[in-house]
Order: structure tokens, then C-alpha cells, then sequence
């Protein structure tokens, strides 16, 4: 190996190195400047889904504040009305919570009747190895008290959100024109052009997609539990639309919540997991069938990079985390796909870093490009 190969080898090294590290402290630094960092990212993928439709107003001849702030109030009032259609309905079936769950009760302790001998030996392999039976309660706020604590930050949270969207829907012109014409090369400013439409383009399309998709679940799942004789159904159908977002826990939670629903009204257990079952074969209709056909191959990625992705934000910033991971992915994987992969795997075999795009791919790419 001559001594420019080894000189490239260690500098990629230590760029490994340095993206391990940045991967991994990452978590912390957005997870304590959550107050700051999750407005941005959610003002960013907002405006990426934002910008078409402003775009489109303004071809209309609207002025350019005039089509973000009704791109911006369309937003809200379709936030507003999943809202009332979601939780009027939830509000009024608490009324009817407390029976539910001393239902679920008896049956979970007559199902423990029936495993008693479980228990019995669970006990005894406890006092075999040792163990006491004594346990530690540490007292903890009540829920109550955490939503009061929480209102403040959400508040403030959210309205950074939607003040960083308009800003940023509002002066998406000129960021483009800007990071376009001040390159001092042109091959840069093509490349530059490509990612923001790729991006945009790929983030946008999925998102409004999927939206679809989900809102057709949702319609579904909701004439299902009307036919079924469950009580809101378009609560239950907003559930199934909103939790589909979130890939493969969001069906998981919904099972399970219908589940927990069905054992706690129904006369039998097995009469209750009907609705679960209906909304299972619902999902995996939807899920290996229907997304598939529609999104194609453009927005497929690895399930295991979208569970990464999943686990890795709902880790720093929760709930919202986990609904922003898949644009956040597909943000990413739009940008390394024309800045270049790194070749992780073949590094360490010793193969570069970033392999070199040859001729005619560099010419076929600026081809497409204009």
C-alpha cells in the first residue's frame, strides 16, 4: 500500500471514528435541548411537506406571506379536526372506563385462578434461590401533576413549532435561490439543486401517501367498529388512522388496546378479540398488500434501518420522535444518495470509504439533472 492509500485509509478511519462518536452522543445533546432541537426538526419536516402546496398558491398569484400562511392554516385545521373528531368521542367513553377496567380485573383474576399452580411454583423457586417477598414502592407524581408540569413546555414547544414553519415556508425562496447561486462551482450548485428537490420530492410524496393510506385504515377501522357495535367508532377510527403512523408499534398498540377493549365489554373473551382480529387481518392487508403496490419501490428501505430509526428517536424525544423517524430516514437517505454512501462494510475489508462514481455515472447524472 503506498503511502497515499495509507494516509486516505486513516483519515477515513478517523471519520468512522468521529461518526461513531457523534451517533452515539447525539441522543444526549437533542434529548437535554429538546426545547430547542425537536421544534426544528418538526418545523423542518413540516416545511418539506409545507412547501408544494405554498408553491402552489403562489403560482396562483398570491403573494408568497399570503401562500405560507394559508399553507400553514391548512395544516392547523386538519390538526384541529382529527383533534374533535378524536378526542370528543375519547371524553365521552371515559364516563365509562371505570366499569371497563374492573371487568378486565375479574377476568385477568379468574384467568390467574386458573394458573395458580404458576404462581405457587414461581414462589417457591423465590424462596429457593433466596429472594424475599418484599417490595419497594418509590412514591412518584401523579398523573395530574406530570400533565402540569408538562403543559408549560408543550406549549412553548409547539409554539416554536408552527413559528419556525411559517419562517421557514415563508422564506423557502430564498434559501433556495441563495444555496444555489452562491456556489463557486457549477457542478455544486446542480448537485445542490438535486438534493433539495430530491428531498423535498421523496419526503413530501411519502408523507401525503402515506397520509392517504392511513386515512383509508382509518375510515375502515371505523365502519368496523360501527358494524361491530363498539361505542365512538370514529374514535376508533382516528386511533387506527393516527397510530398507523408509527411503523410496525403503532398496529401493535392498536391491537392491544382493542384487545384490552373487547375482553373488558364483551360477554366472552373470545367474542372481544373479534374487533383485535378484524383490525390484525386489516393491517396485514395493508401492510404487505396495499402500501407496497402504492409506495413502490422509490420509498422502500430496510425494515431493520426503520426500527433503528424508530427506537433511536422515540428514545430522545418520544411519541413525536417516533412519528418524525421515517422522514427523518427518508430525509437522510435522499441526501446520502447523492452525496454519496459511505461503504461502512467494505471499509473494513479495505475497500475506501466513498467509492468513486465513475464517468458515465457522473455524466448520466448530470443529464437527469437538467
Amino acid at each position: 500500500m503506498t503511502f497515499a492509500a495509507q494516509e486516505l485509509r486513516l483519515i477515513s478511519a478517523l471519520v468512522v471514528i468521529l461518526g461513531l462518536g457523534l451517533f452515539l452522543a447525539l441522543p444526549f445533546i437533542l434529548s437535554i435541548g429538546s426545547v430547542v432541537f425537536l421544534p426544528l426538526v418538526t418545523a423542518l419536516m413540516l416545511t418539506i411537506v409545507l412547501s408544494p402546496l405554498a408553491d402552489k398558491l403562489a403560482s396562483w398569484g398570491l403573494p408568497n406571506t399570503l401562500a405560507s400562511t394559508l399553507a400553514l392554516l391548512v395544516l392547523l385545521a386538519v390538526l384541529v379536526l382529527a383533534a374533535v373528531l378524536i378526542i370528543q368521542p375519547a371524553l365521552s367513553l371515559f364516563d365509562s372506563l371505570p366499569p371497563i377496567l374492573d371487568r378486565i380485573a375479574r377476568r385477568l383474576a379468574d384467568l390467574q385462578h386458573q394458573f395458580a399452580w404458576l404462581t405457587a411454583a414461581n414462589h417457591k423457586l423465590s424462596h429457593i434461590a433466596g429472594q424475599s417477598g418484599r417490595e419497594v414502592v418509590v412514591a412518584s407524581p401523579s398523573v395530574l401533576e406530570q400533565f402540569a408540569y408538562a403543559t408549560p413546555s408543550v406549549i412553548l414547544e409547539t409554539l416554536l413549532t408552527f413559528l419556525m414553519t411559517f419562517f421557514m415556508v415563508e422564506a423557502r425562496v430564498r434559501m433556495r435561490r441563495r444555496l444555489l447561486l452562491e456556489r463557486s462551482d457549477f457542478g455544486a450548485s446542480i448537485k445542490a439543486a438535486r438534493v433539495i428537490r430530491e428531498v423535498q420530492d421523496r419526503v413530501a410524496a411519502y408523507i401525503l401517501t402515506v397520509s392517504w393510506i392511513n386515512a383509508g385504515v382509518g375510515l375502515i377501522a371505523g365502519l368496523g367498529a360501527w358494524a361491530l357495535g363498539l361505542d365512538a367508532p370514529v374514535m376508533w377510527g382516528g386511533f387506527a388512522m393516527i397510530l398507523n403512523f408509527l411503523p410496525y408499534i403503532g398496529p401493535l398498540t392498536m391491537v392491544g388496546v382493542l384487545a384490552l377493549f373487547g375482553v373488558g365489554t364483551a360477554p366472552d373473551p373470545l367474542t372481544g378479540m373479534i374487533p383485535a382480529a378484524c383490525y390484525l387481518a386489516l393491517h396485514a392487508i395493508e401492510a404487505n398488500v396495499v402500501t407496497p403496490s402504492i409506495l413502490g419501490a422509490r420509498f422502500t428501505m430496510n425494515p431493520v434501518m426503520i426500527l433503528i430509526a424508530l427506537s433511536y428517536f422515540s428514545w430522545i424525544w418520544g411519541v413525536l420522535g417516533a412519528l418524525l423517524s421515517v422522514p427523518i430516514l427518508l430525509t437522510l437517505t435522499a441526501f446520502f444518495d447523492h452525496v454519496g454512501r459511505p461503504n461502512l462494510v467494505g471499509f473494513i475489508f479495505g475497500e475506501p470509504l466513498f467509492a468513486e462514481q465513475e464517468p458515465a455515472e457522473v455524466a448520466a447524472a448530470e443529464a437527469v439533472s437538467g
